[in-house]
């Protein structure tokens, strides 16, 4: 007999308190319709009190005493005793199925990154899972993460493999909800990005935290999440309970595509609404297209303005003095404008590559 017939079985053996109530019944000759007129209750309640559906209150068991003369203890001790049995029996029920849904979940990921203690017995696994999601059961999960949430706003239901996605983004929301963030200021935050834009076109060591608190500072939760096989995100930008909430992956080892997609994200945030979920790049699910173009717009040109990207095209060909010397004069990072010029085509995109920086963001954190 399988694990699961167990526990259906005990599940269904188990007693409520009111089978002692109808045995009482029996031994005195007495009715349900006759309890429920001597108590005053609709005779549906006594029946629903019997059936073990209603639970035995504190004035049920009193006038149970009065009627059939067993004590008020007697009955809120046995509804007591039952209400806890019938607990463990439905946990250990929801830890049995748990344990076939957490095999979806890249358990060893998480394990190894600290997400979740370094157990092996599979309902322990189950259990470290269900309380990184902060949830009850696998249900609950399917309703925030495929069912799009009302509290949530997000719907992973067209993601080849949305339980890795979630335990990425499940990151951000821990981490975010660490942070003491101010009231987010959209007019602050723009003009925090003209200091950000510093940061791209120096790129110095530290870079990273720097962005992380210009972020804090006008309410957005900026967080860097490690990137794996299954979870092929970019980024991601959403709004989770009152501040927007960016996640950066460092699935690209280089500056030009860092600060383009920090920029994109920036990008949602100021021009799109607090219901809009954006993940970025190499997700099998439906996105709005005209949003991420604009969001896409916005990057490329706080980047590389228009006007310098229009004089590119006065150049025949491009060498590394050129690209140095439109760079020094604009105020832009070389790599930054490599990476524009291979996107259009302007130049292969395995040339002037040493012009990039390499970056490692070193963010992750046990959460």
């Amino acid at each position: 007999m399988s694990k699961k017939a167990k526990i259906r079985i005990t599940k269904e053996l188990l007693s409520p308190p009111g089978d002692t109530i109808q045995e009482t019944l029996d031994e005195i000759g007495m009715s349900q319709q006759e309890l429920s007129e001597r108590m005053g209750r609709h005779k549906k309640t006594i029946n629903e009190i019997i059936k073990g559906i209603a639970p035995i209150t504190a004035q049920t068991a009193i006038q149970l005493e009065r009627v059939l003369g067993i004590d008020a203890s007697f009955w809120l001790n046995r509804e007591q005793q039952y209400r806890e049995e019938l607990e463990r029996i439905e946990q250990e029920e929801n830890l049995e199925n748990a344990a076939e849904w957490v095999k979806r979940f890249p358990a060893t990921i998480m394990k190894k990154r600290g997400l979740i203690a370094d157990v092996n017995d599979i309902k322990q696994i189950a259990n470290q899972v269900l309380r990184y999601f902060g949830i009850a059961s696998p249900k609950e999960w399917d309703s925030i993460y495929t069912q799009t949430s009302v509290a949530f706003r997000i719907s992973l239901a067209h993601v080849s493999e949305p339980e890795a996605i979630s335990v990425w983004l499940r990151y951000g929301e821990i981490m975010l909800a660490r942070m003491e963030l101010p009231e987010f200021n959209k007019e602050a935050f723009k003009k925090a990005l003209g200091n950000v834009l510093e940061l791209a076109c120096e790129h110095p060591d530290g870079f990273n935290e720097t962005l992380v608190q210009l972020c804090k500072e006008c309410g957005v939760g900026l967080v860097y999440t490690q990137s794996f096989s299954h979870a092929p995100i970019n980024g991601a930008v959403r709004w989770f309970r009152n501040n927007p909430l960016m996640q950066l992956s460092d699935r690209y080892k280089t500056n030009d595509k860092f600060w383009f997609d920090f920029f994109h994200e920036a990008g949602h945030i100021l021009l799109h609404g607090k219901r809009d979920v954006f993940l970025e790049h190499d997700i099998e699910m439906e996105t709005n297209k005209t949003k991420e173009k604009e969001a896409d717009n916005f990057a490329a040109r706080i980047l590389i303005p228009e006007n310098v990207y229009r004089q590119l095209n006065n150049f025949g060909h491009f060498n590394e003095d050129i690209i140095r010397s439109i760079a020094c004069k604009n105020r832009i990072h070389p790599g930054i404008l490599v990476g524009r010029l291979q996107h259009d085509g302007l130049i292969k995109y395995n040339q002037f590559n040493f012009l990039k920086e390499k970056i490692s963001l070193f963010s992750f954190k046990k959460p």
